[in-house]
């Protein structure tokens, strides 16, 4: 925590962090202070006035908590007649011209403006005028969509626009009732982190064309997951929702805050890739072309594997560490070589130096540290000797269709074990169905050598089994990827020490890089 200082919070002591802003410093003994234009990765902007609180013998006696530093000794008062009557004062100016249709906002259920009215005010209006009628559904590109009429002017986004994206498209433009959020004429939002000004937004003034109105926020189940969408690993939070009698069904993908990671945000490709969780899903257990039981489709495999001279398993670089060794395990069982060709998820150019790493895929290091082979020359020669292939969910045709891999694996037996209904897996004679990483528990490590755990989110109604169940059905010893890993430590000196239920939430960095932690 660093060096620390007491200060006393409506007589009480407390005990935090030296130097931190109050709102920030507060937070973390517990003590919410109310705010609109405040973000941690914004910094203080001290133009909404709704975190007022009352210093005692301090001049002066009011301060914005955004912009004042704890102190030694300093006494806090959140509670005073003057506070509350600050913060009703605040909360009335913001509501004068703002609608309270509040059951039909899309933000409704998660809206601050809502929380802090209920919890500071619950005063009655007293307006008797007509409110200023601004503008509503105005799309603002790259899928945001802005009423202007619930905006509180608390200007986070156009701070992120121009401090974090650095492209500057948002500005505040006219005054006092006529002032309103807008894009500059013929310059809307271009930046591959848009959506994040949907999650910034306090209240439902910055929607997502993609979730808005699709669903009530207090239905989604909020869970705790890691972005696959490249190497980057940022955290997320899952929110999924099941119908009844219905399968869960994932509704958007928003970021979860992790210093070590990805800071405040994730990119807004791999925010909608929630999409691909809930479509082109592989359900059917296919045996020569007819769909079968999923009893018999592994039946099938165990009787191709007990006759192959030399099988060649492909494993993805999107698997678990867990799921991995399972692989390996199963490939030495059987006698087998084993193969992470995956040269399709790197697509060179189309990183950044923010969040957006150009490996599209999510746990490269485990084949690294497994020393488990990614080169084409390797595959394509047991890709050669083999004579019977088993494919652990690679879509090695990520970016770019490789016409010499597909024309060795036509010419073989190939099994096909995946998530999704993908050309990577259209030619297996046997398919078997899985579980997306939304519905199974386990690690991964990033290429800043972080690792991470995640938990499962999504439940079926009928749950696929993920590739370590898989690899116990076709005769393999590892029943789940806990009892895995005391091999897994002995193999990888790097997590030697590593016990996966003592992985902070934040990850554990395995190396220091010297490379700053991500700021914002």
């Amino acid at each position: 925590m660093g060096e620390t200082v007491k200060l006393f919070v409506n007589s009480q002591e407390v005990e935090v962090a030296a130097g931190k802003n109050l709102i920030d410093a507060l937070a973390v003994a517990g003590i919410q202070i109310p705010h609109f234009c405040y973000h941690p990765a914004l910094g203080a902007d001290g133009n909404c006035r709704m975190c007022l609180v009352e210093i005692e013998e301090g001049r002066p006696p009011v301060v914005p908590a955004c912009k004042t530093p704890a102190m030694e000794g300093m006494k806090v008062v959140l509670d005073s007649a003057m506070i509350k009557k600050v913060q009703q004062d605040m909360l009335e100016f913001e509501l004068i011209n703002h609608p309270v249709d509040c059951p039909v906002c899309d933000q409704a259920g998660e809206c601050d403006l809502q929380d802090y009215y209920m919890a500071y005010s619950l005063e009655e209006s007293r307006m008797d005028v007509p409110q200023v009628n601004k503008k509503k559904k105005l799309d603002f590109g790259c899928g945001v969509v802005h009423d202007q009429e619930r905006c509180v002017l608390c200007g986070r986004c156009v701070r992120f626009t121009r401090q974090i994206t650095e492209t500057g498209e948002l500005g505040i433009v006219n005054r006092t009732d006529a002032a309103r959020v807008d894009i500059f004429p013929g310059k809307p939002l271009d930046n591959r982190y848009a959506l994040n000004i949907v999650d910034l937004c306090p209240v439902g003034a910055m929607t997502s064309s993609d979730f808005r109105f699709k669903q009530r926020a207090w239905f989604l189940t909020r869970d705790k997951g890691v972005c696959h969408g490249c190497a980057k690993g940022c955290n997320m939070y899952i929110d999924h929702h099941r119908e009844k009698y219905g399968d869960d069904i994932i509704y958007r993908y928003r970021a979860r805050t992790n210093l070590q990671v990805n800071g405040y945000f994730i990119c807004d490709e791999g925010r909608m890739s929630y999409h691909l969780q809930n479509n082109d899903r592989q359900t059917e257990t296919i045996v020569g072309g007819a769909s079968v039981s999923f009893d018999d489709g592994i039946k099938a495999v165990v009787e191709k594997l007990n006759q192959a001279k030399k099988p060649l398993m492909i494993v993805s670089p999107n698997s678990t560490v867990g799921q991995m060794w399972a692989v390996l395990r199963i490939a030495t069982l059987y006698g087998g070589d084993v193969s992470g060709y995956s040269d399709g998820y790197i697509i060179e150019g189309s990183g950044d130096d923010y969040l957006i790493h150009e490996d599209k895929s999510a746990n490269r290091r485990g084949l690294e540290l497994l020393a488990i082979k990614q080169d084409r020359a390797h595959l394509l020669e047991t890709l050669g000797n083999a004579d019977l292939v088993l494919n652990f969910d690679n879509d090695f045709h990520f970016s770019a269709h490789d016409i010499e891999v597909a024309k060795l694996l036509s010419e073989k037996d190939y099994v096909a074990i995946c998530s999704h209904r993908l050309t990577a897996f259209e030619t297996a004679s046997v398919v078997i169905p899985i579980a997306s990483y939304s519905e199974y528990d386990g690690v991964i490590i990033n290429h800043d050598d972080v690792i991470q755990r995640f938990s499962r989110a999504v439940h079926k109604n009928n749950p696929p089994k993920d590739i370590v169940e898989i690899t116990r059905l076709l005769g393999g010893a590892i029943t789940d990827w806990k009892r895995a890993w005391p091999g897994i430590r002995q193999t990888i000196s790097l997590l030697r020490e590593v016990e996966p239920d003592q992985i902070p939430e934040e990850g554990m960095k395995l190396m220091n890089s010297g490379e700053p932690d991500v700021t914002a």
